[in-house]
């Protein structure tokens, strides 16, 4: 009877779970995540654009602080790259580096200031709008 007990109480624990997180095995992701941005598929410096995309992997698993090191040397091979500086600035965000996500997403609007998925950002425009 104990062990029908304990199933049960296991039971009901991974029913909970799964109703509280819509069985999608975990709590939800990260806005951050979804805004994202691969480099162009023409960049001129394909090194630069791979490391980039590299972050996103890791940015997409939300291990913010290495994809932050991606992004930043995505920039030093191609400062001009604004996905990065934007890349960059969401993961600053996300680790509260505020400051500095603000200089980020300064950088990335001067850049592309014709791009929407920056310029229309709801996270850039907060930090700007201070």
């Amino acid at each position: 009877m104990k062990n029908f007990a304990t199933f049960l109480l296991g039971c009901s624990i991974c029913f909970s779970l799964t109703f509280c997180y819509g069985g999608s095995g975990g709590p939800p992701k990260s806005p951050a995540v979804g805004m994202a941005l691969e480099a162009p598929s023409g960049s001129a410096n394909r090194e630069a654009a791979m490391k980039n995309d590299e972050g996103l992997g890791h940015l997409k698993q939300e291990h913010w602080e290495t994809s932050a090191g991606y992004f930043q040397d995505a920039i030093k091979l191609d400062p001009n790259l604004a996905e990065a500086h934007f890349n960059l600035a969401l993961a600053y965000d996300e680790m509260g580096k505020h400051g500095e996500a603000s200089d980020q997403f300064k950088k990335a609007k001067e850049l592309a200031p014709n791009n929407p998925k920056i310029v229309d950002n709801d996270i850039l425009k907060k930090h700007l709008s201070n």
